[in-house]
């Protein structure tokens, strides 16, 4: 029964396609753009430089068709004739005037029909109905850029002696500039100064140390291990370095500021961690390929300086899960480390000394509880 409905559902997806196929070809010949068109041949007396198969044709500033075909006059090669599709229907009389002419700045140009009282084109002997051009249908262009271009040429040629003076004084203030840049610098600094506004240096960025070296050696785990990145609250989800000036209250340091966030830093060096203690091929993240066996999950606790008493505080708590889910073991790490002085170098070089002898702890415990 699911055979037979999964091949019904895929027959009826076939046939809504061709119905929509279908659908679509009927009005592309309909509305669509492919209906009923009527061809005509207009013939110009000059050039239609830039006209081409494809060129809109337009009624009254509204686009009926396009250009099929462009050659030159067999009798007369002076003479160009264009032979275009228009919408049938479309009022195009003997008298109809006839334009070429470029849409925009840079488009291309179109043949622009307009107005017409006289009897409608018909053809004659199975023949398109023929359109003669106005001689200077073909100029308009043309003369539009001459004259743009004289105009232009008037300006400049009456403002040749101010354009000039202006482009010696433009370079003279140039050189002025060039001799005084280092007064420049000078004011613009002593501006900042005053209204307090210098530019903030750049924080110093600081990141942890792996445990480099394991004496014993650990053990490689049974099975993978994957390092889920950390949880921790908000507070800890940051690239500030934090004090505690007393219990309750977290401050960052404006110095300077981690590699990256306080969890994803965690994540990276406990990984490598258990790299340098020579599991590389036992320890992954979850994105990576294959499936793991045990996933190591650490929650932050604190990562932090402790003001009152200088010191540097690390902890959080490790579960070893299998792959069901399950707790297989859990621990808490805590490990603290002297803060030298009240800056952020001291605050990060204590942090780092605090992590480092955590790390071991938790590469040495995860061997053995795996």
């Amino acid at each position: 029964m699911e055979t037979d409905a999964r091949y019904g559902i895929i027959g009826a997806f076939t046939l809504a396609v061709i119905g929509a196929a279908f659908l679509f070809v009927f009005w592309m010949h309909t509305t669509g753009g492919l209906g009923e068109q009527s061809v005509y041949q207009i013939r110009f007396a000059g050039s239609v430089s830039g006209l081409r198969p494809g060129s809109s044709v337009l009624f009254n500033g509204i686009r009926v068709g396009e250009v099929l075909d462009l050659s030159l006059v067999p009798e007369d090669s002076s003479r160009v004739q264009a032979t275009v599709s228009v919408n049938r229907g479309t009022p195009i009389h003997t008298d109809t005037q006839i334009a070429v002419e470029t849409q925009g700045l840079m488009g291309s140009p179109s043949i622009l029909l307009s107005g017409g009282t006289g009897p409608l084109a018909v053809g004659q002997a199975g023949r398109p109905p023929l359109l003669d051009a106005d001689p200077n249908a073909t100029e308009t262009l043309t003369r539009s850029a001459g004259s743009a271009l004289k105009k232009l040429d008037l300006i400049l040629a009456e403002n040749a002696e101010p354009l000039n003076n202006a482009i010696v004084k433009f370079g003279t203030f140039a050189e002025a500039l060039a001799r005084n840049s280092e007064r420049l610098d000078n004011i613009a600094a002593g501006l900042e100064r005053m209204v307090g506004s210098s530019a903030k240096k750049p924080p110093v960025v600081y990141d942890l140390t792996a445990p480099a070296s394991f004496d014993p050696p650990v053990k490689a785990p049974a099975g993978k291990v994957t390092v889920a990145e950390p949880t921790a609250l908000v507070v800890f989800d940051t690239q500030k370095v934090l004090v505690s000036p007393q219990a309750g209250e977290r401050t960052p340091l404006e110095e300077g500021q981690w590699s990256d966030s306080i969890p994803k830093m965690l994540q990276a060096k406990v990984i490598q961690s258990f790299e340098n203690a020579g599991q590389i091929d036992s320890v992954s993240r979850p994105s990576d390929l294959g499936s793991a066996e045990v996933q190591l999950s650490l929650d932050i606790r604190n990562f932090q300086v402790s003001q009152p008493d200088k010191t540097a505080l690390v902890e959080f708590a490790a579960r070893l899960l299998d792959s069901d889910g399950k707790i297989k073991a859990a621990r808490l790490f805590k490990q603290t480390a002297p803060v030298a002085g009240a800056d952020s170098a001291s605050a990060a070089r204590a942090l780092d000394a605090a992590f480092g002898k955590a790390a071991t702890e938790l590469v040495r415990w995860t061997s053995e509880a795996e």
